[in-house]
This record gives structure tokens, C-alpha cells and sequence, in this order.
């Protein structure tokens, strides 16, 4: 019988199948090794869900070697169930023909990380201290993640210290635990401690700074780096386009492209979105150019992100070429697309596509009915938008958000149905509430219900007493009613009172420059 055979690459479970088949007729599943590889190979191919399969292949083993026990330790490891790890890992242990190797404990020490399971790691420290391999780079740098991430930064920092041989991952792994942890004043002090940083080191920071809204000192740190890679540039931008700076993230694009740095999707989906928010058609038309120039294949988020960018910029033709074109659409497409339609009053077509939708056997989720009640509240389809609310509920089992809810009251309220809209507005959760009773306080405005008005302007102050939309909208039909020493006093209420109407505010682009105005400011020549 041949030994040490290396089976083909497999890429599928039907493979997997006919090669474990081949493997039983032929023999070969009595060779350590050669089943080790197969085992190895089912891991790959099997789903992120479920390693069923793999795991039924190494049950069946007669005589499982280091090999088929790493490889399905690891495989669990990074699966959504790690814990699995710890019972392959007693069983190593007590299976007297194998003995667990340097990699063994660093599959089942991340594996601990991921469950944060410190205290069976404790245990497997122990064993890696008795084995001997407590000196490895590799079994420690895993020793500190997992102390690091599970909080036990102390003990993470102290293998760190005693380590004979360490290494900028060695580092890394107790910054990115601060990261993870939002402990960014720790992270800093420890980035500026380390004798040696690479490209991850950066990317951890900037990473940590944006996210907690820190786009300056993210800034700084990128600005830093002598190295920069893609995920760096995607970090950056990221946090500008948050911020909703948009113009910088339009000349980062720019110079990352000058500096010889690829955008990837990521990148692009972020471009775009900006484009979208400030109706950049230019600069949105430029990066489709790119893509198509570029051979980038359009599907998934940045087919999304082209329909809604051509969308917001009122390019609706456009939009939907993109969608056509587009083979393998997702959810988040459809959804683009039916919002798309509904921004432009295209409430028909957009229920036209939904239907589209359900009939090729996708599931519409949430934003999908957000979407579609947009488009009815839009074009004043009442029945139906009412009929889209019913099936979300009770056909597909969706609990209403504010959003949904908001679309619903701004409905009824077009038709003037504001009883009903106030009872739906009523089920909506207290502390998610202020919305849907401002959209009910416009529809009391647009058809003079002042006794309503002042019902709902007392629940939003409730809300929130600091909020204009109350008083300026009351005022407002006060105003209309001829009641102006009532609107008066309404707004001689909100001074005394420290409130405030905030500005208007509104961006648009010019030669790939991004403009703010606010209401009330002086226009410059």
C-alpha cells in the first residue's frame, strides 16, 4: 500500500466525497498521514457552520495521527463553535499513541481566545510550561492574545516580558486586545513603548482611533507610518467618511492611487458612498470608469453602492443598468434598487421589484420593507403600503423598527388618516419614539390640526425638552390658524428656555469640490 500520498487539491464536498470513497476502496484511509491530508482538505471545503463531515471522517480513524487531530483542532479554532477544540484536545491527551506538538497548543490556545475561555487556557499554559515549548515564539505570542483578549492583560504583559525571543506580533497581540477593548489610552502608550512596529501595528491604531470617532489622532498615526497597505488607506478614509468630510476622502483616493496603492472594494464602496451623500455624480462616474477599465468585477456591496450612488444623484437610468447588468445581485442590491425607486417617486416599479424579488426565492429583510413603505409613503399608495406592513408582520415574521414605523405614520398622515397614525405612533418604544411623533406633528401641520398639534408637541417635549422640532412646528400652525400671539409666545418660550432651531444645512459638489451651506450665511463673490 503507498504511503504518504498527497491526494488532489479539492474545492468541493462532492470531491471530498469521492475522494474519501477512493481513500476507503483503495485502503488508504489506514494511513496515518495520507488520512490526516484528506482530513485537512475537508476542513476547507466544509461550510464555516458545520465541520460534521471532517469531524465523522477523524471518528471513523483507526489510528489518528498529531497531523489529523492539528488539523481538525484548528479547524474549530476558527469556527463559530471553538469550544469543540477543548474535547479533541482531552482526547489528544489521553490517545497514548500521539503526543500533542508546539502547534497543537497554539491551535488550541486561540482557540481559547476565541471561546475566552482563560481559564482552560490557564491549563494548557500549564501543559506548555510541563512540555517544555513555553520558550517558542509562536506558543507564546498565542499565550499573550489569548490572556489579552480574555482581560488578563497583566499576566499577557508578564509572558511578554519573560520571553527570551520576542517579535513586533508579540507586541501586537496585547495592542490588539486594547483595540478590541476600546482601551485606546493604553493602546497608545503601549504603541509608543514598542521597540519595533509594522504595518499591522498602524492599521490597529487607526482602526481603534476611528472608531471611537478620534479621526485626528487616527490621522496622525497614519501619517506616521512609513509603510502603508490598503487596509491602511480603507482605515483612514473610513474615518473620513464618517466624519463627513468628504472632500478629504475624495484627495485621499486621489493620493492613494498616486502612491501606487490598488484600491480594493472596500475602498471603492467608500468613495462611492460619499459621491451618494453629496450628489457627486463627477467624481462617482470616474470611479465606475475605473472599475470597468479595470477589469473589477461589479457584484455584491459595490453594485449596491453604484445603484445608490446613481440614485442619490438623480442618475435613475443609470441605476438601474447597474442593476440589470449586475449577475450576482445579493439582498443589499435589491434593497438599493427598490430605494431608488421610491426616492424618485417611482412607487409602482418599486413594488413591481419587490415582487421580482420574492418570486426569484430571495428573502426581503428588514431594509427591504423600509424601502418599499418609503416608496408607497412616497407616491401615496396607501393601500398598498398598508398591505407591505401586513405581510412584513405576518408572512415574514419582521418586528417593525422605527424606521417601518415612520414610513407607516408619514403615510397615513399624507392622507390625512391621523387618528390612525397616532395609535400606530403609540405602539412605537418610548425611548425610540421622537421620531415617529415629529412625522406625526408635520402631518398635523399640513392639515391644521392645532388640537393634535399640541397633544403631540407635549409628547415630544416629553422626549426630549430640548428638541425645536416640537415648538417650531406648533408654531407654525398657530401661525397658519391666525393665532400669531400664540405662535409668538411659543417662540418666546423656546428662547427663555434655551432651545434653539438648528441651521439648515446642504452640500453639493462643483468640479469635484465639495461646498457647505448653512441657512442664514452670507453668500461670498
Amino acid at each position: 500500500m503507498a504511503t504518504n500520498f498527497f491526494p488532489p487539491p479539492i474545492t468541493s464536498i462532492s470531491e471530498l466525497r469521492q475522494s474519501h470513497a477512493h481513500f476507503i476502496k483503495t485502503g488508504l484511509i489506514s494511513d496515518p498521514f495520507s488520512a490526516g491530508r484528506l482530513i485537512s482538505s475537508a476542513t476547507a471545503v466544509s461550510p464555516p457552520h458545520s465541520l460534521s463531515y471532517a469531524h465523522s471522517i477523524f471518528t471513523h480513524l483507526e489510528n489518528p495521527n498529531s497531523y489529523s487531530y492539528n488539523a481538525l483542532i484548528r479547524a474549530y479554532a476558527n469556527s463559530p463553535t471553538p469550544e469543540t477544540s477543548f474535547d479533541l484536545f482531552i482526547k489528544m491527551l489521553f490517545d497514548f499513541k500521539v503526543d500533542p506538538d508546539k502547534y497543537t497548543y497554539t491551535f488550541v490556545l486561540k482557540a481559547c481566545a476565541a471561546a475566552k475561555s482563560v481559564g482552560f487556557g490557564k491549563q494548557v499554559h500549564g501543559l506548555v510550561i510541563k512540555c517544555g515549548v513555553d520558550d517558542d515564539v509562536y506558543v507564546c505570542n498565542t499565550l499573550i492574545h489569548m490572556y489579552a483578549k480574555g482581560g488578563f492583560f497583566e499576566i499577557a504583559r508578564k509572558v511578554l516580558d519573560e520571553m527570551s525571543e520576542r517579535d513586533v506580533i508579540s507586541w501586537n497581540a496585547i495592542l490588539s486586545a486594547y483595540v478590541d477593548m476600546g482601551m485606546m489610552e493604553l493602546a497608545r502608550r503601549l504603541f509608543d513603548e514598542m521597540p519595533e512596529r509594522n504595518v499591522e501595528s498602524g492599521n490597529f491604531m487607526i482602526s481603534g482611533y476611528v472608531k471611537d470617532g478620534l479621526v485626528v489622532e487616527a490621522r496622525r498615526i497614519f501619517d506616521g507610518m512609513l509603510v502603508k497597505d490598503v487596509v491602511s488607506w480603507n482605515g483612514i478614509i473610513t474615518g473620513y467618511a464618517r466624519d463627513g468630510d468628504f472632500d478629504e476622502v475624495f484627495r485621499l483616493f486621489e493620493d492613494m492611487r498616486k502612491a501606487g496603492m490598488v484600491p480594493d472594494d472596500y475602498t471603492l464602496v467608500n468613495v462611492l458612498s460619499c459621491c451618494a451623500s453629496v450628489s457627486g455624480l463627477n467624481q462617482g462616474e470616474w470611479v465606475h470608469g475605473y472599475i470597468d477599465k479595470n477589469g473589477i468585477e461589479v457584484g455584491g456591496f459595490l453594485a449596491t453602492a453604484l445603484v445608490d450612488m446613481y440614485s442619490k444623484c438623480g442618475c435613475l437610468d443609470k441605476a438601474l443598468e447597474v442593476f440589470h447588468e449586475t449577475k450576482n445581485k445579493d439582498i443589499s442590491t435589491w434593497n438599493s434598487m427598490i430605494t431608488g425607486l421610491g426616492l424618485h417617486g417611482f412607487g409602482e416599479p418599486a413594488l413591481e421589484l419587490f415582487h421580482k424579488l420574492v418570486a426569484e426565492g430571495l428573502k426581503p429583510n428588514e431594509v427591504t420593507f423600509v424601502g418599499i413603505l418609503s416608496a408607497c409613503s412616497r407616491s401615496g399608495l396607501l393601500d398598498e403600503g398598508c398591505n407591505m406592513f401586513e405581510l412584513m408582520v405576518h408572512t415574514h415574521k419582521i418586528k417593525p423598527t422605527i424606521e417601518h414605523y415612520g414610513c407607516m405614520v408619514d403615510l397615513l398622515g399624507r392622507f390625512g388618516l391621523l387618528n390612525e397614525a397616532e395609535k400606530l405612533a403609540k405602539e412605537v418604544p418610548f425611548e425610540e419614539a421622537q421620531i415617529v411623533w415629529e412625522s406625526l406633528l408635520g402631518a398635523c401641520r399640513s392639515h391644521n390640526d392645532v388640537e393634535m398639534a399640541e397633544r403631540v408637541t407635549k409628547k415630544l417635549l416629553e422626549l426630549d425638552p430640548q428638541d425645536s422640532a416640537g415648538y417650531v412646528q406648533l408654531s407654525n400652525v398657530h401661525a397658519y390658524k391666525g393665532r400669531f400671539s400664540d405662535a409668538i409666545e411659543l417662540r418666546r418660550k423656546m428662547k427663555a428656555q434655551g432651545v434653539y432651531k438648528a441651521p439648515g444645512c446642504s452640500m453639493i459638489e462643483v468640479d469635484g469640490t465639495v461646498h457647505q451651506f448653512l441657512a442664514g450665511e452670507g453668500m461670498v463673490l
